[in-house]
């Protein structure tokens, strides 16, 4: 579906490629199909992306970190495993937009992206800022650092490799029973910390 709207022009092609990285991937993306997806005039994406591709699919990383960031924050967790919701409920809602058939656009990239790319570098970052936020908001809980760090981690992996197996079982029961299996795993931790 097109992006229609006030937005500007660059605007409309990053939320495009979005969809369409999610949908597609990357090589299944072209330039043509921003264009035609986002309504943009077609000298407009070497205008604002004059080093490409590789540029689009950074800022498509960027776009996507600050629309996780803005959900979680709306949702004002006040504890790890409400933060844990916040981050499987992002993933839940964009798989059911899709039907399942649209996962993580940064996933995407990152699978097809070369060694030492700055997409690598942009994925890595944004994912990092995820599990570093789970990790401070387990510290906040009780957990001790290396520990938050050790479950941050595993929590966004689970989430990842749960948006996988929905999409190939086109539901949403493999992010379910993740979520509910890394509460479990989270309220253990914190009750042990605790003493």
């Amino acid at each position: 579906m097109p992006i229609t709207g006030k937005k500007d022009t660059r605007e409309r092609m990053i939320e495009s490629a979005v969809d369409l990285f999610r949908s597609r991937g990357y090589s299944g993306t072209g330039f043509r199909d921003v264009i035609a997806h986002s309504g943009a005039p077609r000298g407009s994406i070497y205008h604002h992306f004059p080093r490409g591709k590789a540029q689009l699919a950074e800022e498509v990383i960027r776009h996507d970190a600050d629309a996780f960031g803005a959900h979680v924050e709306s949702l004002q967790p006040t504890n790890s495993i409400a933060l844990v919701h916040a981050y499987m409920e992002w993933a839940r809602r964009r798989l059911k937009m899709s039907s399942c058939r649209a996962g993580c656009p940064v996933a995407a990239l990152v699978v097809e992206a070369h060694d030492g790319s700055e997409v690598l570098d942009a994925a890595s970052e944004s994912w990092a800022g995820a599990v570093d936020a789970l990790a401070a908001a387990l510290q906040t809980d009780g957990v001790p650092r290396r520990r938050a760090t050790s479950l941050a981690t595993v929590t966004f992996a689970s989430l990842h490799g749960a948006v996988l197996l929905c999409r190939a079982a086109r539901d949403t029961e493999a992010l379910d029973t993740a979520e509910r299996e890394l509460k479990r795993v989270l309220r253990d931790a914190i009750a042990d910390a605790r003493g």
